[in-house]
């Protein structure tokens, strides 16, 4: 089979993440729905069409907050909400408007919000949130960079591909694996789990010039 080049994949420190999620303004609707989505987006590492298709019926905020996500291949799987999670979202819904509409996530005119709207309003934050960390300049951040951000720092946390492989709602470890390749926290445990070859001694003295003058003599 051909072979092709795989790249590693971009992702988030946790405080370019914080000040992304700052940046919305919770004084306003667009706001609190757009920090909502984003809060969403990250903790859940949800792919685009999993957000934007995410069903009010498809929520459940008690006694324990958690969504019901059907995925890729119809694969279902259920997700406990961080309660900053649960709160932004509870903030969302009490400022929706009682509609027809089945999906969580509306856009100005009342309809489901679309996967270019949300890629929209995640850049719009993104360049907003350069002043206060500039290294968000260099990185090209779309909404499934979220989804790696959450995977990167889940592996990070639990050391544990399976659990990765289960939140993200893959059907193996197999498509997880990209995530132990950009981690350098994994081969620095490698690392430092190996007794490195030790060192020969010696002290390195710099060629005397007048000796070897003399010597050529």
């Amino acid at each position: 089979m051909k072979k092709t080049t795989e790249i590693l994949i971009g992702y988030l420190s946790l405080k370019e993440v914080q000040v992304l999620l700052d940046a919305p303004d919770p004084n306003t609707r667009e706001g609190i729905r757009d920090r909502a989505m984003m809060h969403l987006a990250f903790a859940a590492g949800l792919r685009v069409s999993e957000l934007i298709g995410l069903r009010l019926d498809q929520l459940e905020m008690q006694p324990h907050p958690m969504i019901h996500v059907l995925g890729k291949g119809r694969r279902e799987r259920v997700l406990p909400l961080w309660k900053e999670t649960a709160t932004a979202l509870r903030s969302w819904l009490n400022l929706r408007k009682d509609c027809a509409v089945a999906e969580v996530f509306l856009n100005a005119r009342g309809a489901p919000m679309t996967r270019y709207g949300f890629e929209y309003v995640l850049d719009k934050y993104v360049k907003s949130a350069i002043s206060k960390e500039p290294s968000l300049a260099k990185k090209h951040v779309s909404p499934h960079v979220l989804r790696h951000t959450c995977a990167m720092h889940t592996l990070q946390a639990t050391h544990d591909i399976r659990r990765v492989a289960l939140w993200l709602g893959h059907a193996s470890t197999r498509s997880t694996e990209i995530y132990l390749r950009a981690d350098p926290s994994e081969k620095l445990e490698a690392l430092s789990a190996i007794t490195p070859p030790s060192l020969r001694r010696g002290q390195f003295r710099p060629p005397d010039k007048l000796l070897a003058l003399l010597r050529s003599k």
